[in-house]
């Protein structure tokens, strides 16, 4: 994503001039550019990229066709047109530059298919693939193996070596020979990467020849790791709590709680701004659609399994758990109401949930609350679940981005996989990258019951 999105900003640094080339007839000098002013230069800059995020141009990028890509760049120039609109004609520095800016969005959009169209390709050419060569055969090594193909990443698979006792659970004629020992095979294979997914290494693990392949340029990293870079999420089965102790993250420093605590401030305090005016409203579609009370008070776990309330529109009848209990809400809950469905999908009933930030129950970021009846459940389910509470619960977070709703210990276990991720690699950048993508969540309404 970040290369792509430095491509789109170089893209669109260089459709100002062309666009002024267009205009004028001769080749623009750096003060016409910088005549249009910093301040136009870089709103449109940010428009043009924002749009482009707005419309998920950078999701799944890999799996886009032509077609797709031009569909999607039509969309982000179409919102990026209308914003601009509304700066060049609402601001006189911006009205300035008004009809470059409409060339420059145009030229912007065929620099950007070809930038995209050629990454795409450049990323996919096997040519320039990393090969990969998994150290084992066991249902660890197989489970690698398989999410190299589903993978963001060029990597191919260059097969598996044994070098120990376990029955080989990987498919018949990957697994390589090995005769002339590890750094050997590795040269042959031409791999770039060594991933070690031996079910059990004492005794067995190859020390010499990893290092004389690491000292000869190639990259050694274990199943866990690997798993994590290229998924986005931590392989629960693999880890242990030593991995956990000496991995590098799970660090949330003083200065950290504080731009955290900084940002969630600011952000709680701008939703409830935007939001007010349509709080009267709310509350009385709530009213009209079913009987009970506008907002719902819930007990959830928070940090160090801390109890407290979390507060949302009420989406579901009065009398929902009368009779179950706490249950998890199901794909057309028949408990949920026709106006709660809606507010649901538009995330509009997590509100009331600034005034749990501005409390310091929650944060904007972070692994969501959970019931205490459902929380008793899954630590005697999951490993680590504890673990996810090491930090405050959030309106939104790594797992609601990347993962649909939860009704299940199944979904439970997956999310938690992201939680921890977030939790091993927070930081502010993260935390503002999360809430951009919520942005993206809502607009287009994934993943809600």
């Amino acid at each position: 994503m970040i290369l792509l999105v430095m491509g789109d900003i170089v893209s669109a640094l260089l459709s100002l001039p062309v666009a002024l080339l267009i205009r004028n007839r001769t080749i623009p000098t750096i003060g016409d550019v910088r005549g249009l002013g910093y301040g136009v230069i870089v709103v449109y800059i940010t428009i043009v990229v924002f749009s482009s995020f707005l419309v998920e141009f950078y999701r799944n990028h890999n799996e886009m066709f032509a077609s797709d890509m031009a569909i999607k760049i039509a969309f982000s120039l179409g919102l990026s047109a209308y914003v601009l609109a509304l700066f060049t004609y609402t601001l006189p520095a911006g009205s300035q530059g008004s009809g470059i800016l409409a060339v420059s969005l145009v030229i912007f959009g065929m620099l950007q298919f070809i930038c995209h169209f050629l990454y795409r390709h450049y990323v996919n050419f096997k040519g320039f693939a990393r090969r990969i060569l998994i150290l084992g055969v066991g249902p660890l090594a197989d489970h690698v193996g398989a999410i190299i193909p589903s993978t963001d990443e060029n990597y191919v698979l260059s097969g598996y070596v044994n070098c120990s006792n376990e029955a080989s659970q990987v498919p018949v004629g990957t697994v390589l020979e090995n005769k002339g020992g590890l750094y050997e095979t590795v040269r042959q294979q031409k791999a770039d990467k060594i991933v070690v997914s031996l079910s059990e290494r004492r005794g067995v693990f190859p020390f010499h020849e990893v290092m004389a392949c690491k000292l000869s340029g190639v990259e050694v990293i274990d199943a866990p790791s690997f798993y994590e870079k290229v998924t986005g999420k931590l392989f629960l089965e693999g880890i242990n709590p030593s991995w956990i102790i000496f991995s590098d993250g799970f660090k949330v420093s003083s200065w950290l709680r504080g731009g955290k605590r900084a940002m969630d401030l600011i952000c709680a305090l701008i939703g409830i701004i935007l939001t007010l005016p349509f709080l009267p409203l709310i509350a009385l579609a709530i009213k009209l659609d079913s009987a009970g009370p506008v907002f719902y008070r819930q007990e959830r776990v928070g940090e160090k399994e801390k109890h407290f309330f979390l507060y949302k529109f009420r989406t579901m009848r009065a009398d929902a758990e009368n009779g179950t209990g706490a249950v998890w809400a199901q794909k057309n809950d028949t408990r949920i109401t026709r106006l709660g469905a809606f507010f649901r999908k538009c995330r509009i009933d997590e509100l009331p949930q600034f005034i749990n930030v501005l409390s310091g129950d929650m944060s904007m970021v972070g692994p969501r609350p959970e019931r205490p009846e459902f929380v008793e459940k899954l630590k005697e389910r999951i490993p680590y679940y504890s673990e996810r509470h090491f930090v405050k619960p959030g309106v939104t977070g790594w797992a609601q981005v990347r993962y649909p709703y939860g009704a299940s210990v199944e979904d439970a276990v997956e999310k938690l996989r992201y939680d921890l991720y977030y939790i091993k690699n927070i930081s502010l950048a993260f935390d503002l990258m999360i809430i951009l993508e919520t942005i993206q969540v809502v607009l287009f309404r994934r993943g809600a019951r």
